[in-house]
């Protein structure tokens, strides 16, 4: 443990829980009993449930703050709805990607690092994060100024793009609190702090729906009010993380206090960083670049009215997935920094089964429920009609989530960020993207072609995933784990370590 802050007297890797480090001993019993396994595999689903839950929440409750100002926007008229849909899907969904990407970093480096007990290490990488995605926030506020010319660029009339940029000018304060946030999420994850933020979103949200309620209905403050308002609700969630965080006795030993170190090795943090950027951000930017794409087809009305009503559903899908990919990230990363690469294994396998089971059940729903479901946000039959016919392919899309982003949040834990994105670049630009666009636009399909595109880039990238992981020497990546924690202790002011497991 620390000492002075600048001697590190125990060994790098400690065991951070007594269980974690018994069931690494059994699985290292060749062959490990039928019945010690189940017990094994039923602790280790108890300990992502306890993670998983609240994460899951988190990124739903997050999701919805954007969605309940869409909402409130439509009710504001047609023009307004569709500037504040295209910015939503154009606009924001590219920072989205990228600040989303750049905070996995956090839960790679933190996530190992707790699992070593480098609890000061931990602070020093949140300062690194907020420091280098404030700073790039400020760079893409410009984009979100100026957004106009793209959304003419993308095909937009120039009154939806007049009103894009007018919605996009109101949310560039959310997003400064958007990269603020991120951050901080991930650094309580990493700990295993997930509950009181849930409970804080949760309050955010309720907290939004009655102010956007006050600024759409009450004093008509039109859509630079409602975006405004998103952004305000953004900021409290903001000071309430950063309040926890300050006072909170759960983070004392990994919170110390601003320091200057988080200058130092900021270099090296940032490479991690913007890796993780291009891994998450080309996977976002893939699914929204269909939808933009589908504007260009003959017909495109239906065809993007019918594609973004099935992708609607994808998202709630894929929120789940994040949440439960976070958990794997978590369980991965504490276990290596901890030394248990049996367990990581085991985290692997049990929360990949744990995903695909639900996945198969949501699939089952949604063909089952295929006609309510397409109902639900229209009333024409011509679109709902369209929306029935893709349902198959969402069906296909949902039990793709079940693997791939599982898989994704094990990168994300075991720091193979550069690896999947030089993947995601090949499975979705290379491969899927092109055939998405023969498929729409040489061939009768159209919207189903474009999705049969999508489809196939992700399939492709599952499989790849699987392949990375079912080879991946586990003992290896705790050593990886200790040289990366080591080049950290460095970064701090040239802590000794121990490195002996």
């Amino acid at each position: 443990m620390e000492g002075d802050g600048n001697v590190v007297t125990a060994p790098l890797l400690e065991f951070i829980d007594d269980r974690s480090a018994a069931s690494e001993e059994l699985l290292r019993r060749e062959p490990v009993p039928f019945d010690v396994l189940s017990r094994l595999a039923l602790w280790e689903a108890g300990n992502l449930w306890r993670i998983s839950w609240a994460s899951i929440l988190i990124t739903l409750f997050s999701f919805t703050l954007s969605l309940v100002t869409q909402m409130f926007v439509g009710h504001l008229g047609e023009l307004e709805l569709a500037g504040a849909s295209i910015t939503n899907i154009g606009i924001q969904g590219l920072a989205y990607g990228i600040m989303l990407g750049m905070s996995t970093a956090v839960q790679t480096v933190c996530g190992q690092a707790y699992g070593a007990r480098r609890y000061r290490a931990m602070g020093v990488v949140c300062q690194r994060a907020l420091l280098l995605q404030f700073v790039t926030a400020v760079a893409i506020a410009f984009f979100y100024w100026y957004s106009g010319p793209f959304l003419r660029l993308i095909g937009q009339a120039e009154d939806v793009a007049v009103a894009g940029q007018l919605y996009a000018r109101g949310l560039v304060l959310q997003l400064l609190a958007f990269a603020l946030f991120c951050p901080m999420q991930r650094f309580l994850q990493a700990q295993n702090i997930v509950n009181p933020v849930a409970y804080m979103v949760l309050a955010v949200l309720v907290f939004h729906i009655l102010i956007s309620w006050l600024a759409v209905f009450v004093l008509s403050f039109g859509l630079l009010g409602a975006a405004l308002t998103l952004s305000f609700s953004w900021w409290v969630l903001v000071a309430l993380t950063w309040a926890y965080i300050i006072w909170s006795p759960v983070c004392k030993e990994t919170w110390t206090g601003l320091s200057m170190l988080a200058f130092r090795g900021l270099w090296g943090y940032a490479k991690l960083a913007f890796a993780s950027a291009v891994m998450l951000a080309l996977e976002v930017w893939y699914v929204q670049g269909f939808v933009l794409l589908t504007g260009f087809l003959p017909n495109s009305e239906i065809a993007l009215d019918s594609l973004s009503i099935c992708i609607n559903y994808w998202n709630w899908d894929f929120q789940i997935m994040l949440g439960l990919s976070y958990a794997a990230s978590i369980r991965v990363g504490n276990e290596l920094g901890a030394g248990h690469p049996k367990v990581a294994r085991l985290s692997v396998l049990v929360v990949v089964t744990a995903s695909i089971a639900f996945s198969i059940l949501a699939t089952i729903v949604v063909m089952a429920l295929k006609y309510p479901l397409s109902t639900l946000y229209t009333s024409s039959t011509t679109v709902i009609e369209a929306v029935i016919a893709l349902m198959p392919l969402l069906a296909i899309s949902i039990f793709l989530n079940g693997i791939q982003p599982i898989l994704s949040g094990v990168a994300v834990g075991s720091g193979w960020q550069v690896i999947v994105a030089y993947v995601n670049v090949g499975a979705y630009y290379i491969i899927g993207l092109p055939i998405g666009c023969v498929l729409g636009f040489k061939t009768s399909l159209g919207a189903a072609g474009i999705w049969w595109g999508l489809i196939i880039g992700v399939a492709v990238q599952t499989v790849a995933l699987i392949v990375i992981t079912a080879r991946t020497n586990w003992d290896s990546e705790v050593e990886k784990a200790i040289q990366r924690l080591q080049h950290t202790a460095a970064d701090e002011g040239g802590m000794v370590v121990d490195g002996n497991v």
